[in-house]
């Protein structure tokens, strides 16, 4: 049974149900429901092949689907395509750039195509990112072109932002530095962005809600908080010798994870107090104790458990290209 998504009152920017996409007789997308609220941060999380950028594509018009639909806006995905690009902008996982290209050229570009000025903001968005804009693609690092997908994605004003595997080839200090724009844009200006990653600490960092998505389907979607409080923390004691740790007794809240010399690890779910009122009444034998934030990777891992039958989202014959850059060169 798919996860009923979490309750917003606020207006969905997106809204997909049962959507089922097929590569021949391989399942891609397979009962995909989503409700991403106008205006959050949502995270879009699974490993490489689950699905993730099968839906992106889908949700952009450019695969169709074998059944469900897909709204962005109250715009149908596939009768009103064209419309929903006037509005939406999408960096995608594989971004293709003509090697002649420089950050000046592609505002230029990007202006003519949008019929809109989106120099003064791309510039900004250039200097944010430290990306010379002189510099030819054919010269640049992994790194700088992908900077330049981001500067072409958000330079233009949009409702919606849809960034597949965004932070890819990014230094930390500069995906940083992608976390505060994105934050901005949905905190001063309401725009809705839609972030898929395999990486759950970008996802944890920046995101509202994540939608949870393995082998083709959405194992969970929830608040970024809801998820924090049903993950477990962890306890570590540390004890005066080996020997009290190994016949070390815990109580109904701690579960044994561990045991390293002196100390030992255990999940802790339970009432705070009563565990503070253990740890005072065992003070002779415990040396130190700490306690972890919730423990989300281990959440997210139990989504992962006998992923055996992960698909591998391949690209059909018939699909049109995402991309609006060949990837061969053309002269200018």
């Amino acid at each position: 049974m798919t996860p009923t998504p979490p309750h917003s009152a606020a207006p969905a920017a997106i809204r997909v149900q049962n959507l089922v996409v097929r590569y021949g007789k391989r399942v891609g997308v397979d009962g995909v429901n989503l409700d991403v609220p106008a205006g959050s941060l949502f995270g879009f999380l699974g490993p490489n092949g689950a699905g993730k950028s099968t839906t992106i594509r889908t949700l952009l018009g450019f695969l169709n689907a074998h059944q469900g639909s897909a709204h962005i806006f109250d715009d149908d995905c596939q009768r009103n395509s064209r419309n929903i690009k006037k509005y939406v902008t999408y960096l995608p996982g594989d971004v293709r750039l003509y090697p002649w290209l420089t950050g000046h050229r592609a505002l230029q570009m990007l202006s003519a195509v949008r019929h809109e000025d989106v120099a003064t903001a791309g510039n900004q968005l250039m200097q944010q990112l430290d990306l010379d804009p002189t510099v030819r693609v054919r010269q640049m690092s992994r790194g700088m072109r992908q900077k330049l997908g981001l500067v072409m994605t958000l330079a233009p004003v949009s409702k919606l932002i849809i960034l597949d595997e965004p932070t890819s080839g990014l230094d930390p200090i500069t995906q940083l530095e992608l976390g505060a724009i994105l934050r901005n844009r949905a905190e001063l200006e309401g725009t809705t962005v839609f972030f898929s990653s395999h990486t759950l600490s970008e996802v944890e960092q920046l995101c509202d809600s994540v939608a949870i998505v393995r082998a083709g389907r959405v194992v969970e979607s929830a608040l970024i908080r809801t998820l924090q409080d049903r993950a477990l923390r962890q306890v570590h004691l540390q004890y005066h010798t080996p020997e009290a740790a190994s016949n070390a007794v815990l109580p109904d809240d701690l579960t044994f994870v561990e045991r390293r010399s002196t100390i030992v690890i255990a999940a802790f779910e339970g009432d705070a107090p009563r565990l503070l009122d253990w740890l005072k009444s065992h003070a002779k034998h415990i040396v130190d104790f700490s306690i972890t934030p919730p423990d989300l990777e281990s959440l997210f891992h139990q989504y992962y458990k006998d992923d055996h039958d992960v698909a591998v989202e391949s690209t059909p014959v018939a699909e049109r290209s995402t991309s609006s850059l060949p990837p061969k060169e053309v002269a200018p």
